[in-house]
């Protein structure tokens, strides 16, 4: 059985950073594809900065195009929210039977995974595959049998909050997002 990985975000923007990842992770694993994750509000962020879901979304379909690796999904939008990863993964395993999923997730998240409702049910079930960021303990689950951590993944010191406050100062976001989510953001006046 093959693996999906998933890879959540509220992706506000999705930016090249995003997508460097995600093709990293494709070529330095197992995994067939990977699902990109919008996260309609995730529980430890202010839901006052997040632009629409759907436009999110929108522009995430926009930036993976018709890569057959990668994947939008939506599936947080319809579930009680805020939205805490082991109901989507159970919601996930239960619609998708023949599926095998992946926790994708940067080393920060994993050093505080412990913080997370029901984790221990996240390691019984799931792989979880790491990206590192410097500067982030990564804690004692780093060694668990069911994480893998990638080593020298490439890290752009970009951030969708860094892309939104150029926006409100009316500055270029160009090349800090595929051209197609450029050109959809000037369209749209999103993030002024």
């Amino acid at each position: 059985m093959k693996t999906t990985g998933l890879f959540f975000g509220s992706f506000n923007p999705v930016h090249v950073g995003h997508l460097i990842i995600a093709n990293y992770i494709l070529n330095h694993t197992d995994l067939e594809q990977i699902w990109m994750v919008v996260s309609p509000h995730n529980p430890h962020k202010s839901k006052a900065s997040l632009a629409n879901d759907y436009d999110r979304l929108h522009l995430l379909n926009l930036a993976i195009g018709d890569n057959p690796k990668l994947k939008s999904s939506d599936i947080e939008f319809n579930l009680p929210q805020p939205s805490y990863t082991i109901d989507t993964l159970t919601h996930l395993s239960e619609k998708y039977p023949n599926k095998r999923f992946s926790l994708i997730m940067g080393g920060d998240n994993l050093g505080s995974l412990h913080k997370w409702k029901n984790y221990e049910k996240i390691l019984e079930y799931y792989s979880i595959t790491v990206f590192s960021r410097p500067g982030y303990d990564l804690g004692p689950l780093a060694a668990h049998p069911k994480v893998t951590v990638l080593q020298d993944t490439p890290m752009l010191h970009i951030s969708a909050s860094d892309i939104r406050n150029l926006r409100k100062l009316k500055k270029s976001i160009q090349y800090l997002v595929p051209d197609s989510v450029y050109t959809a953001i000037e369209q749209s006046g999103l993030y002024l």
